[in-house]
């Protein structure tokens, strides 16, 4: 192999791994935000079949990663309401895009018919 194409080689390496180095600092800087969902359904079927595909589909598109779901237990005070959902986003900005666009703005109306929402946004920490 020619010096020059050793070198220029090496070089494009250090920029790769320059820019993975980059990504985990910032990852590390900005850990994600957690959306916690409490929702009470009222026709369970219509909220599986009609809401939860298109909120799913909206959640995918958004960039919300699903964390945990279902009935939740009690470990102290009261116990959730109905199904609880975590969901798992890069940033409070990202959560808000995705709640108020137009396809989660759809599926919402759709829900509401079928459940009551109770959610909220959570910081989550550097590890």
């Amino acid at each position: 192999m020619k010096k020059s194409t050793a070198v220029v080689l090496a070089g494009l390496i250090g920029v790769g791994m320059g820019a993975a180095g980059t990504g985990a600092l910032y990852a590390a800087a900005n850990p994600p935000v957690y959306m916690v969902a409490d929702n009470t359904i009222t026709d369970p079927a219509k909220y599986k079949s009609e809401y939860l595909p298109l909120a799913q589909a909206a959640i995918k598109a958004h960039g919300g990663v699903y964390v945990a779901a279902g009935t939740g237990t009690a470990i102290d005070g009261e116990p959730p309401h109905g199904r609880v959902v975590i969901l798992k986003w890069d940033s409070l900005e990202q959560v808000k895009k995705w709640r108020y666009s137009p396809e989660y703005v759809k599926a919402r109306e759709i829900g509401e018919k079928y459940a009551k929402f109770r959610t909220f946004a959570v910081d989550g920490v550097a590890q």
